[in-house]
């Protein structure tokens, strides 16, 4: 899209993308109704899984916006992005790891329940891992495929981390806390 096409244009080329968001927020409400029993025996899991998602969004985006960022400035080849993505994902192992431990003790501080507050640190360690594969595979392998990884990032991240986050949420929970 041209910056400084016509507002007409410029809304029939975002359509498409906001139907897309659309239809997978939906997807992610699947998710939730799949595990709703396990929702109704922990009513906390609604009010924590939120939190778990949007960092996932907001960590994947960081690193999208940093990947397509480095490709648009021609800083990433073929003989630095195995190094790029190892960095990267440490770096989301040691914020997972941190983001984990203060939504933990934040949630313990809230619920008392310590078992509930482990599964939260864990599903946010392990969704911001996935954030962040998501945020360098997309724009990467949109790169190698000759389109702009710049395109649909966004949409497709939101769609994958909201997603992974409820569901990681969830099955540990079910996994964890919830008697059968």
């Amino acid at each position: 899209e041209d910056l400084f096409s016509s507002v007409w244009k410029s809304a029939r080329n975002r359509w498409g993308w906001l139907v897309i968001n659309v239809a997978t927020a939906f997807a992610s409400t699947r998710i939730i109704d799949v595990f709703q029993d396990t929702i109704l025996q922990l009513v906390a899991l609604a009010s924590l899984m939120p939190i778990v998602a949007a960092m996932g969004g907001n960590t994947g985006n960081q690193t999208s916006t940093l990947i397509i960022r480095s490709l648009a400035l021609g800083q990433i080849n073929a003989v630095n992005a195995k190094r790029l993505i190892k960095k990267e994902l440490t770096l989301a192992l040691l914020n997972g790891t941190l983001i984990g431990l203060l939504i933990g003790l934040l949630s313990w501080v809230l619920y008392y329940n310590l078992a509930l507050s482990i599964v939260i640190g864990s599903a946010m360690l392990i969704n911001l891992l996935v954030a962040v594969a998501v945020g360098i595979s997309i724009p990467l392998g949109r790169h190698k495929f000759g389109k702009d990884p710049a395109v649909g990032a966004s949409v497709m991240l939101t769609a994958i981390t909201d997603s992974m986050g409820f569901f990681i949420v969830l099955a540990l929970a079910r996994m964890f806390l919830i008697k059968s």
